[in-house]
């Protein structure tokens, strides 16, 4: 016998008090809290001679870690709690990333190499005579940040509409979704695009008339990006906690049974994949100015692929195991990538692979199944009957 959908809705606390028995999401949002409080102190009150000094450089490196974060959080959203496996996210991470890298570009102005007031340094060496339209109005911020969301979300809408209406889905909608990354990769790749070809955007000077090589900047930047995760984990647990979140897992266990029973399961997904997709058109608009370069190479599907690995070993299905497993696996990579350069990604497949077979629910999975998790449940029983 199949096992009983049971879509009615929790009646629970209301607004974010849902927040109060997330015990994980409780931990990730303190420890956010630790790095917008602590972070800017140990960076710039604390002398470099002290032991608890906080470099620039490691300000960046955790920026670029809680952008990560973020893009894998989009994608457990849609892959943990409605069963849809994008091979592609990494094209809507580039989208919002072209979006924010366009804006700063514009306003390099008669800095760069050559002088020109309107056209960028690539434009000007390749003898472009006038901006692309695709470029207007991105000499302001207030237009280019809009459209770091908006584009990546107006793409994977129309990807959607098409996709979930055709009843699109498993390995054919990853496929696909893969194949969408791939064409932009190549698109994106072609000089006269207009986006810069293979060396992509780069060479930033400021963002919003700060200073991107000053400390303060980088502190400022790796201060909104936490803000932003906190703000996306409290979305994103938001919505599965409520009616649309069991319709979600419902869609994700049983679609045709879903369907059966009235649902219209398409809007479903085509309005989580939007919103996913958003997500992470903000971690690339986040992203760029922290590293200074934004190129093809971010669409390759391998990128992608990487993505759904951080989700894997972090814990499908929770959350804040997405965004544990996108900090400790890019940690890895950076710690590996240096002492170990040949063997990394050999180590990254592995890793893969050990998770998937020993442990299928992540770190967070095999963390939820020791004995003592058992025994803080069994306390909380025993309390609620007294």
């Amino acid at each position: 016998m199949h096992k009983p959908l049971n879509l009615h809705p929790v009646h629970g606390p209301s607004g974010f008090a849902f927040l109060l028995s997330d015990t994980g999401g409780k931990i990730l949002l303190a420890l956010l809290a630790a790095v917008i409080v602590l972070v800017p102190i140990l960076n710039l009150a604390v002398p470099p001679s002290s032991p608890f000094h906080v470099s620039t450089f490691v300000v960046s490196l955790l920026g670029k870690y809680l952008c990560y974060a973020l893009l894998a959080l989009s994608v457990d959203l849609i892959w943990g709690f409605a069963g849809i496996l994008s091979l592609g996210h990494g094209a809507f991470f580039a989208l919002g990333g072209y979006c924010m890298g366009m804006y700063m570009m514009r306003q390099i102005g008669t800095r760069g190499v050559y002088g020109n007031p309107e056209l960028p340094d690539f434009m000007v060496f390749l003898n472009w005579k006038e901006l692309p339209w695709t470029w207007y109005g991105f000499d302001m911020f207030g237009y280019a940040a809009p459209m770091a969301l908006l584009v990546p979300g107006a793409l994977a809408f129309a990807f959607g509409w098409f996709a979930f209406r055709s009843r699109v889905s498993g390995v054919y909608l990853s496929i696909i979704t893969q194949a969408m990354t791939f064409a932009l990769m190549l698109a994106f790749f072609r000089n006269n695009m207009g986006f810069g070809g293979n060396n992509g955007l780069t060479d930033f000077k400021d963002l919003l008339g700060f200073s991107l090589h000053s400390p303060m900047t980088r502190v400022g930047l790796l201060m909104i990006t936490a803000l932003a995760l906190a703000l996306a984990y409290a979305l994103c647990r938001f919505i599965v906690s409520s009616r649309l979140g069991r319709v979600l897992v419902a869609v994700r266990d049983a679609e045709s049974r879903t369907r059966f029973l009235g649902y219209r399961v398409e809007s479903y997904q085509l309005f989580v994949f939007t919103l996913s997709a958003m997500l992470a058109g903000i971690a690339g608009a986040l992203y760029v100015p922290q590293v200074g370069i934004i190129n093809p190479s971010e669409f390759a599907p391998a990128s992608s692929i990487e993505i759904v690995i951080w989700v894997a070993i972090g814990g499908r299905g929770t959350l804040y195991g997405a965004v544990l497993g996108a900090i400790l696996v890019n940690y890895a990579k950076s710690y590996f990538t240096s002492a170990l350069p040949d063997a990394w990604l050999y180590m990254l497949g592995a890793l893969f692979i050990l998770v998937t077979i020993f442990l299928p629910k992540g770190l967070v999975g095999a963390v939820s199944a020791t004995p003592f998790k058992g025994w803080a449940i069994s306390k909380r029983k025993l309390e609620a009957a007294q």
